[in-house]
């Protein structure tokens, strides 16, 4: 039984939790956080969900996903979710999202990580991942055009290939 906690629209702590599965009370919000793994030629590491997941099964999908856990800071859950997932250890404590969406009923952390990950040593969670590779921004437009992979907005998956190599909004350095 997971449990989550429950966040204010503006991203304060409650107090209180839901259980997964459970409708999430109105005004309330909850947190999911994603990781995309970038290797050095610039490819993103994916993952196909399995057959029998619930919502987006067989689909491929960013690196790893999930929700945090009651008690669990975006950074804790990320990492977790990166263990459980594809069991890689990554340290994420040092590091803030790339980017944070809002929607419906919570708000999604993506965090980037550039590393040269051998995919063949990695131990797939198999209620989870039934496969993972790596593919361009190219190749993963393509499957979300041929639905193999979850219908995010190409720009989405565009601006997050962008973060991977850039650490802010601005073209050139502050001049102070």
């Amino acid at each position: 039984m997971e449990k989550w906690d429950l966040y204010t629209k503006d991203r304060q702590y409650t107090g209180k939790t839901m259980i997964r599965g459970e409708k999430i009370p109105e005004g309330f919000y909850r947190m999911v956080v994603h990781v995309c793994i970038f290797n050095s030629k610039g490819e993103m590491l994916i993952q196909q969900r399995q057959a029998n997941k619930n919502g987006w099964s067989n689909l491929w999908d960013m690196s790893v996903g999930g929700h945090t856990l009651a008690g669990e800071s975006s950074s804790q859950g990320a990492m977790r979710e990166v263990s459980e997932e594809i069991g890689l250890a990554l340290s994420l404590e040092q590091q803030r999202p790339a980017l944070t969406i809002d929607f419906d009923t919570g708000f999604d952390d993506i965090y980037t990580v550039v590393s040269d990950v051998d995919i063949d040593s990695l131990t797939l969670q198999q209620e989870e991942v039934q496969a993972v590779k790596w593919a361009s921004l190219e190749e993963i437009c393509g499957m979300i055009d041929e639905g193999t992979f979850i219908p995010y907005h190409k720009s989405l998956i565009a601006l997050v290939f962008f973060l991977s190599t850039h650490c802010d909004a601005h073209t050139r350095p502050d001049q102070k």
